[in-house]
């Protein structure tokens, strides 16, 4: 609603100025039009299908081999995307072939890009701010991952913010150098970030719009020459975002952005050798391109992740409302979704699990709050419960059942809000643990609780888990999340009554820990760390001493 009210504020103070400086970047229309958009979202459909095409070296660009996606919610097919295949990867080999290992700009070379870049992030993020804009790729986020309008908006008004935080100055300030004087006069050493020339993006489904934009701008501002694949099934967003972005300046040959399978991307990235790749995905592709890539990764793949409820039980009712929030929020498909709740005994005797349940039954396929499930089916996720319910002393605690009166095509899932009881003694059994932590990318969380001195076999069960992302530590007393956060090692964790494992926005770092690999998203570190190395320049200058004479070898 913020970015909402700064729209409005723009167009009511100085109408002209902002159409004026719309129209100097080749949208000839009024803003109502969307100039940059080449869909009108309302009507996409099997009569008006959208199309995806792919971008390389500078130009737009159909493909012989067109993807047709059906709309989740109905079956009808509604999008075309032009895929390349495994014979069209050359153009995207040689323009990345093109960018030197010193990149596009460096502190060096090229420094005014990064004023280009806090320019482009600007007019970006004012487009963004403007009602109609935000709107439409809200509608266009709904109609490839349905989830509600509200989580929808969220991921635009993230997305804007992020652009305007680095507007102006702030993309060269994420080039800052650093100085340390030398041994003699004239010489010291100087650290800088430098770029790494050629890289490689690649992210999922859920986030259409955020996570991509944030890492290519990340990788844009320190730099890099791009590849950008976005899972086909939602890669319209991006389609559009580019064309906004170029509208906003950026030149068209700074990033490619393709459409195809994984088997054509792996073999463009054994092709193109891009100096980096980040990878934002399943912990299974992501093993498999740490090997095929010789370790010139950058991972944030997936999240298992865990909620605790400390012994101190107070606002019952905001606790529950959050536990639904991160479970089935956009039906359970973030990378930061709870999948797991260990209840403390005094938080197992409340009415919590009774106010989840309620919550849960609330969400309703018409509002968006449950939908379907893109990567698992219906029949996987009730064979998953099943599994459950056969460890001893487990209980169904609701959900469970399939969705109803919908026309969710059988390729995609639609379960209730699910939520199975496992006990904590069984949970930690060899033969039940990775079952109990198998992550279903979907609206479905394990239940559990114990006793104050079963808190070491709490800890045990997070320390045996593989991905580290998001966790929550629910108390505000303070030596229990001091013995929770000391004992693990989430890269994104919150701590307090209020702590949850989603909703992440873009003033902190969103990543997970424990991997050298791990990547960031958001933040002036996560750009740094993932996007840029650092290059030690020692300048030595003299003067030679005086009477200076060659010394015997060493």
């Amino acid at each position: 609603m913020h970015r909402f009210g700064i729209g409005r504020e723009i167009r009511a103070s100085a109408p002209q100025r902002v159409l004026k400086w719309i129209s100097s970047f080749s949208i000839s229309r009024s803003i109502s039009s969307l100039a940059f958009a080449t869909v009108e979202v309302e009507e996409i459909s099997g009569s008006r299908p959208a199309e995806v095409h792919n971008l390389v070296q500078g130009k737009w660009a159909r493909s012989f081999h067109w993807n047709t996606l059906v709309d989740p919610l109905n079956g009808e097919p509604f999008i075309k995307v032009a895929e390349v295949d495994e014979a069209g990867t050359q153009p995207f080999v040689e323009s990345l072939s093109k960018c030197p290992k010193h990149g596009l700009h460096n502190p060096f070379k090229a420094p005014e890009r990064y004023l280009l870049y806090g320019d482009i992030s600007a007019k970006a993020a004012r487009l963004l701010s403007l009602p109609e804009v935000s709107n439409f790729f809200t509608r266009l986020i709904q109609r490839v991952v349905p989830k509600s309008y509200q989580q929808a908006q969220g991921e635009v008004n993230v997305t804007q913010k992020f652009l305007e935080n680095f507007s102006g100055d702030q993309v060269r300030f994420l080039a800052r150098s650093f100085a340390v004087p030398g041994n003699h006069l004239g010489q010291q050493s100087h650290g800088f970030r430098w770029p790494y020339g050629s890289v490689a993006i690649i992210t999922p489904f859920n986030f259409p719009l955020e996570i991509p934009l944030l890492q290519l701008m990340g990788a844009l501002y320190m730099g890099n020459k791009p590849v950008l694949k976005v899972d086909s099934k939602v890669s319209l967003v991006m389609d559009q975002m580019m064309r906004l972005l170029h509208a906003c300046g950026l030149p068209m040959e700074d990033v490619d952005f393709i459409n195809s399978d994984e088997k054509t991307m792996n073999k463009l990235l054994m092709e193109a050798n891009p100096r980096m790749t980040l990878f934002t995905g399943s912990s299974r592709v992501a093993e498999k391109l740490a090997v095929d890539l010789k370790g010139r990764i950058k991972l944030e793949d997936a999240g298992f992740d865990w909620k605790i409820l400390g012994p101190d039980v107070q606002e019952v009712d905001y606790v529950a409302s959050v536990c639904d929030q991160d479970a089935y929020a956009c039906s359970g498909q973030k990378c930061s979704a709870q999948s797991m709740l260990f209840m403390h005994e005094n938080w197992a005797s409340s009415p919590l699990i009774s106010k989840m349940k309620e919550l849960a039954e609330k969400r309703k396929l018409e509002d968006l709050t449950i939908g379907p499930v893109l990567t698992f089916t219906t029949e996987a996720m009730l064979d998953h419960k099943n599994k459950l319910l056969e460890i001893p002393g487990s209980k169904l605690l609701f959900g469970g059942e399939p969705l109803e009166n919908h026309t969710i095509p059988h390729v995609y899932g639609a379960l209730k809000p699910t939520a199975v009881y496992v006990p904590l003694e069984e949970m930690l059994k060899e033969n039940n643990y990775e079952v109990v932590t198998q992550e279903i990318f979907g609206p479905f969380q394990v239940v559990t609780d114990y006793k104050a001195e079963q808190l070491p076999m709490v800890l045990d069960a997070i320390e045996r888990m593989h991905a580290h992302l998001t966790a929550a530590v629910v108390s505000n007393d303070v030596a229990f999340l001091q013995e929770i956060i000391g004992k693990s090692v989430n890269g994104t964790t919150y701590a307090g009554l209020r702590a949850r494992t989603t909703g992440a926005p873009q003033n902190h770092w969103f990543g997970p820990a424990g991997d050298p690999r791990g990547a960031g998203i958001g933040t002036p570190e996560a750009i740094k760390l993932v996007w840029s190395c650092h290059r030690e320049i020692i300048y030595d200058m003299g003067p030679v001493p005086p009477h200076w004479q060659t010394p015997p070898p060493t």
